[in-house]
């Protein structure tokens, strides 16, 4: 019985961990950064969602290597990834990827698109 309690303990604490991987930030923070011009966004939803309306100044997410010359070269940049919303986790790749390419300072925004246009903010339709 202890050995099956630990287990589950252990499980848990597995989960929580990877759960949070990367600190959230939230919709205030995340606008005053974009204010300050301080953050680099990277929209994980696709290309359709992404022409159709993204985070203004978001790229596009298309792999490690597209993603490397998007990218400010400083790698204190903040970094902030994101999807359609919490129950997402497509964020992860992009987030991974920067944290690969260097970047310390990468963070996800859960609320996502959906959040984003539920807030009432405006978004930017691809060019």
């Amino acid at each position: 019985m202890k050995k099956l309690l630990a287990a589950c303990a252990f499980a848990l604490v597995s989960l929580t961990a990877q759960a949070g991987e990367y600190a959230d930030i939230g919709l205030a923070d995340l606008k005053a950064a974009m204010a300050a011009k301080k953050v680099a966004l990277v929209d994980v939803n696709g290309d359709d969602s992404f022409k159709e309306g993204h985070i203004p100044g978001a790229v596009a997410f298309e792999g490690k290597d597209k993603l490397a010359k998007q990218l400010p070269a400083d790698k204190a940049t903040l970094v902030v990834a994101y999807c359609g919303g919490p129950s997402c986790s497509a964020y992860k790749s992009a987030a991974k990827a920067a944290e690969s390419l260097g970047y310390t300072n990468v963070k996800h925004f859960g609320a996502g698109i959906r959040g984003w246009k539920a807030a009432g903010e405006k978004t930017e339709a691809a060019k």
